[in-house]
C-alpha cells in the first residue's frame, strides 16, 4: 500500500470515529457516540449543572410517595403510563464491599441514578416508570463464594424472578422494560430476557443496561484532574466514588482498605469490570485463574478505595444519566406510548391474535396475558 492510498483509507476510518487526546478513548460518530463526546469534552462547571438538572445527589427516593409504582396511587400511574409506557428495573444485590461501604451499595447506586431520570424527565411532563428492585439480594460469580456479607441467590431464582416481574409489568401496559444493572451477575439478566421472549412471545422492547459498561470509557484513567486513578474492579476507587457522590452517607472512609487480588496467570488475558481495555475475556468468562475472594481478598475489596472522591464520578454519572435520557427518547419516538414493535416482525404470533392482549388493561375488549395461547416449542412450559 502506498503512503497516499494509506492516508486515504485513514481518512475514511477517521469519519466514523470521534477522536479524543487519549489514545485509548474513541467514540462512534453517531448520536450516542456524539452525545458521549459532548459529556467527554465538558468543563467541570459544566458536568456541575447536568447533575443539578437531575438533582444529583439526593436523598434516596424508595420511600418518597409518588416515585416509584409501588408508593403512587395507581390512578396516577396509569396517567403516566398513559405519556411514557417505559418502566426501568434497578437491578442490585446484598454484596459485602468492605468495612467502608454498604453491602446493599448496588442497589443504591442504580436507584440513585434512575431516581436523578426520573426527576429530569418528569419536569419535562415525561416522567419516567420505576419499579421497585426485584433482586434485594442477586445472583453472584463464583468467586464471591464464602464471602460474609454476600447473599448468594441460585441463578435459577435470580432468572424466574425476573421473568415474572417482566410478565408482570407487560401485563399491566408496560410494554417497553429497561432493566438497568449494577452487579456482576449480568449473564444471569440476559438469559432472563431470552428466555422471557421465548416462552411467552410478547411485543416489546426488552433491555438490560450495564450502567458501568455503558459509559466505560469515563471509568478509564486519563490525564485529567477529575479523572479516576485506576480501572474499575470491585468496590474500588470507581465504585467507592459513585457512592461518596450519590449516598456519601452510607460510607465510611475512616476504615477504607486497598488490596491487590491474587491472579495465577500473567496479567493481559482477563478484562476489568466494565472492559475497558479490549482484551481476549471478559472477567465473568472463567474462574480458577485467580484466588476466590474470601482467600485473596477478604477484606470485600480489589482495588484502592482510600483515593476515590466524590468529584471523580461526576463525569460518569453525567455520561449515563445523558445516555439514558437520549434512549428514553429515542424508544418513544421510535414507539409512542401504547405502541409496540410489529408483532409478526418480533415474535411468530399473527397481530390480529395479539389485539386484545395490546389493550390498555381492564379496556374494553382487554385480555390477560394468564389467557395467552402458549406457542412455539417452549408452549408447555
Amino acid at each position: 500500500m502506498n503512503y497516499k492510498k494509506k492516508g486515504e483509507l485513514n481518512m475514511t476510518v477517521n469519519k466514523k470515529w470521534l477522536l479524543t487526546d487519549d489514545p485509548a478513548i474513541i467514540f462512534e460518530d453517531n448520536e450516542v457516540g456524539r452525545l458521549k463526546k459532548e459529556i467527554w469534552d465538558a468543563s467541570e462547571e459544566e458536568i456541575d449543572a447536568i447533575l443539578k438538572e437531575y438533582e444529583i445527589p439526593s436523598e434516596s427516593e424508595l420511600g418518597k410517595a409518588g416515585t416509584y409504582i409501588q408508593n403512587t396511587p395507581r390512578t396516577k400511574v396509569i396517567e403516566k403510563r398513559r405519556k411514557n409506557d417505559i418502566v426501568y428495573i434497578p437491578i442490585g444485590c446484598t454484596e459485602n464491599h468492605g468495612l467502608h461501604a454498604n453491602s446493599g451499595l448496588d442497589t443504591f447506586m442504580v436507584t440513585q441514578i434512575l431516581e436523578g431520570l426520573r426527576r429530569y424527565t418528569a419536569k419535562q411532563g415525561r416522567e419516567i416508570n420505576l419499579a421497585f428492585p426485584p433482586l434485594n439480594y442477586g445472583g453472584h460469580p463464583y468467586h464471591h463464594i464464602g464471602m460474609p456479607g454476600t447473599i448468594m441467590m441460585p441463578e435459577e431464582v435470580v432468572k424466574e424472578t425476573l421473568i415474572y416481574t417482566m410478565l408482570g409489568l407487560w401485563n399491566d401496559g408496560f410494554r417497553k422494560i429497561i432493566m438497568v444493572n449494577n452487579h456482576g451477575h449480568l449473564w444471569m439478566l440476559e438469559s432472563a430476557i431470552h428466555e422471557f421472549c421465548k416462552r411467552y412471545q410478547l411485543p416489546g422492547i426488552f433491555r438490560v443496561i450495564d450502567w458501568h459498561r455503558a459509559v466505560r470509557e469515563f471509568f478509564y484513567p486519563v490525564n485529567r484532574e477529575d479523572s479516576l486513578e485506576t480501572h474499575f474492579v470491585h468496590a474500588d476507587e470507581s465504585e467507592t466514588a459513585v457512592a461518596l457522590l450519590l449516598f456519601k452517607d452510607m460510607i465510611d472512609m475512616s476504615v477504607a482498605q486497598d488490596t491487590e487480588p491474587e491472579g495465577f496467570l500473567p496479567d493481559g488475558h482477563f478484562d476489568k469490570s466494565v472492559d475497558p481495555l479490549r482484551r481476549p475475556n471478559r472477567w465473568s468468562e472463567g474462574e480458577g485463574h485467580a484466588a476466590i475472594e474470601r482467600a485473596a481478598t477478604p477484606e470485600g475489596v480489589v482495588g484502592k478505595p482510600t483515593i476515590a472522591t466524590a468529584r471523580k464520578a461526576k463525569r460518569p454519572i453525567a455520561a449515563i444519566l445523558k445516555y439514558l435520557t437520549l434512549l428514553n427518547d429515542q424508544i418513544l419516538e421510535a414507539f409512542p406510548p401504547g405502541t409496540v414493535p410489529p408483532v409478526e416482525k418480533v415474535t411468530l404470533r399473527k397481530a390480529k391474535d395479539m389485539e386484545p392482549f395490546l389493550k390498555e388493561p381492564l379496556s374494553e375488549g382487554w385480555k390477560s396475558v394468564d389467557e395467552l395461547p402458549r406457542v412455539g416449542i417452549f408452549e408447555k412450559l
